[in-house]
Order: structure tokens, then C-alpha cells, then sequence
């Protein structure tokens, strides 16, 4: 694939490209909706990843080009302006964002090809702004913190595109270690590598993409984040990751609509504690019952979860997997499921099947390893 995106770039521009970056998708381990009430996520990198090659121009010209789409797009650098749709905004976005934070960038050629799943929750988007932030950096000698690369890139989303996204995608993107998750303190931003070794405790994590269309996602996050403000509001705490005792918290709260948002949201954050204590004592064997009590909190309390999302992750329980649980921001995407090794590949096989009997579209799946942030590949 890399020789093919080097070979691209030339053919494209008449040069061989200065160098090939890459950043890679994520999947969250444990910690859902947890990072707009201040609380913790636990993610990782996965080894699916955006890869750009890039070279500097000598015109004024941003010129960007998707090989997997065949699609090339050229804009002056003083034409850049939020509002521009399409694959291109994730990159031009990154130069923009950069410029408007006084940062150097001039004309360069940018050639995309990326082989994380489009629209399963992995951010592929943030993939993509992070490659190219790691390529703009290096071409253009910027000396920026790997957490202020992640914010700009977050900014480019926000506002460039117009995805109203947080920062747990980017982070994840640019700051994860290989063989390691990022806890992240969504208040503070203080990222702690994470140590995953998995095939060391034998186990492995197989993601799942149920291809469920997410249907009323905007409309049912905008409530779901709307009633925890409300919520704290009512507590006299500034989020919900300040709730200390849960019980007097319900018993304070108007209904129960508002009680279940509640619940879940301080207990997940317990729980991605826990999976933190426990992967930094190496104590494996506690995470799978986190994974399965998150599942259900997200289910019964959070209900933000889908029959097939559901369906998958009781055949998964049901083929030996050791625990599973929808990641993501719900209604539709993935699962993962924590297997033994060699396990994970059955697993996904047999959830195919239930898939068939039930009439759901096939779903597919990969096992993942815990990979690096982003970098440079040549």
C-alpha cells in the first residue's frame, strides 16, 4: 500500500513525496459518554490507519488528493474557509487550523489513502486529521505537543467541517503507544499511557461492525448530553464526574428518565477505573465483567443500544468470548469482545451467523491489536 501511495504521488506531481505519515483509527476500551460530563475514557489505537504522503509546492496551492477515491481537490491556501464539505475539509481543515493559530504552513500536496472503516465508530475522521497533522508538522518544522496537535485537529473538526466532535478521538489518534491503551481525563486532559499486553495474558479483542444505520443519533445525543447538564445543574456540581455519593444523587433527582442517565454515567466512570487499576496490576481477568456491566448499563440505563448491537454481544458472550460490550456513541456501530487468544476470529464467525438467522445484514469484524499513535512511516 505504501509503495502504491509513493507511486501515486509521483505520478501526481512529477516528484517523489518528502515522506509517508500515518495515524490510526481508535476504539474505545471502556468509558462511553463519560468525556462530555468530565469524566474518563479508556481508548486505544488500532493498526488500521490513515496514511498521507506529502511533499512541499512551490505555488499557493493546498492540492489534496484521495486515492481510494481517485478524487483530487485544489484550493488556494488564502481561500481556506469553514464551511467546505466533502473528504477534502478533514484535510484542508488541519492546514487551516494550523495558519489560524499563527503556525507557518505553506502550499504542499497531499495524497490520502486510509483503510479504517468509514462510519463504524473508529474514527476514520480523526485518522485522517492526524496523519496529516503529523505530515504538516514535520514538512513545515513545527515544534507542537503531541496534546495541542490533538486540540488543533479537534478545532479542524469542530469548526472547519462543523462536527460538533470531542477531544477523546484525536488524543487517542496521536497520543496511544503500542501494546497500550490512553486513560484520559477528559477535565484535566491528562493522558496516562495504559499497558495492554494482551497476547502476554492470552487474550485478544475482536471489533465487531454490526453495519447498523444509525438512526436520530444527533437528536438522541443532543438529549442524552442535555439531560446530564441538567442533572448537575440540580446536584450543584459542575459535572457529573463530581458525583461522590449515587445514591443520595437519584434520590435528589426529579424522575427516572433523569436517574438512569445519571447512573450510568458515574458508574462507567467507576468502571473505567477499575479497568485501569486492573491493567496497570496486570490483573487481566477483571476486565471482562467491566466490559459486560458497561454493556448493560449502556442497554438498560443509557439506552442507547440496538437489537443488533445487542444481538452480537450475546452471541459473543454465548461463543466464549470472556466479555463484551457495544463501544461507541450507540444506536448502531461496533462491539468488542474480549477473547482468548486465537478465540477472536470464531467468535466474529459465529455472530455472522446469528446475523443470517435473524435477517440482519452481514456484519464483519477484525482482531485488534493495541498500536501506535501517530508518526512517520518513511
Amino acid at each position: 500500500m505504501l509503495d502504491a501511495l509513493a507511486t501515486r504521488f509521483e505520478e501526481l506531481t512529477g516528484a517523489a513525496p518528502e515522506g509517508i505519515w500515518f495515524a490510526p483509527g481508535r476504539v474505545n476500551l471502556i468509558g462511553e459518554h463519560t468525556d462530555y460530563n468530565d469524566g474518563f475514557v479508556l481508548p486505544f489505537a488500532l493498526s488500521r490507519r490513515a496514511h498521507i504522503a506529502a511533499g512541499h509546492r512551490d505555488d499557493d496551492l493546498l492540492v489534496m488528493h484521495a486515492m481510494d477515491l481517485d478524487e483530487t481537490v485544489e484550493v488556494p491556501l488564502d481561500d481556506l474557509a469553514p464551511g467546505s464539505g466533502g473528504w477534502a475539509a478533514y484535510l484542508a481543515g488541519v492546514v487551516w487550523a494550523l495558519r489560524e493559530a499563527g503556525h507557518p504552513v505553506g502550499a504542499a500536496s497531499l495524497v490520502l489513502t486510509s483503510d479504517v472503516p468509514l462510519g463504524a465508530g473508529l474514527s476514520s475522521s480523526a485518522a485522517i486529521e492526524c496523519a496529516t497533522m503529523a505530515a504538516l508538522c514535520d514538512l513545515f518544522s513545527l515544534d507542537i505537543a503531541p496534546m495541542q496537535r490533538a486540540e488543533l485537529c479537534q478545532r479542524a473538526e469542530n469548526v472547519y467541517v462543523g462536527a460538533p466532535t470531542g477531544l477523546l478521538d484525536q488524543a487517542a489518534s496521536t497520543l496511544c503507544a503500542k501494546d497500550a491503551g490512553m486513560f484520559l481525563d477528559c477535565r484535566s486532559l491528562e493522558a496516562t499511557s495504559v499497558p495492554l499486553p494482551l497476547a502476554a495474558h492470552g487474550v485478544e479483542i475482536l471489533v465487531l461492525d454490526t453495519h447498523t444505520p444509525h438512526s436520530h443519533v444527533d437528536g438522541e445525543y443532543g438529549e442524552r448530553r442535555a439531560t446530564c447538564e441538567a442533572a448537575a445543574r440540580t446536584l450543584g456540581v459542575a459535572a457529573l464526574r463530581d458525583v461522590e455519593d449515587l445514591d443520595r444523587a437519584l434520590a435528589m433527582l426529579p424522575d427516572e428518565r433523569m436517574r438512569k442517565r445519571v447512573r450510568h454515567v458515574v458508574t462507567e466512570n467507576a468502571r473505567t477505573l477499575a479497568v485501569l487499576r486492573a491493567a496497570e496490576a496486570g490483573r487481566f481477568e477483571e476486565i471482562p465483567p467491566l466490559l459486560d456491566a458497561s454493556h448493560a448499563s449502556m442497554r438498560d440505563d443509557y439506552e442507547i443500544t440496538v437489537p443488533t448491537v445487542d444481538l452480537a454481544v450475546e452471541t459473543a458472550r454465548g461463543a466464549g468470548a470472556l466479555g463484551a460490550r457495544m463501544t461507541g456513541g450507540g444506536f448502531g456501530g461496533c462491539i468488542i469482545a474480549w477473547c482468548r487468544l486465537g478465540e477472536g476470529e470464531q467468535v466474529g464467525r459465529t455472530i455472522g451467523q446469528a446475523f443470517a438467522e435473524a435477517g440482519f445484514a452481514a456484519p464483519t469484524w477484525f482482531v485488534a491489536h493495541p498500536d501506535q499513535g501517530a508518526g512517520r512511516t518513511r
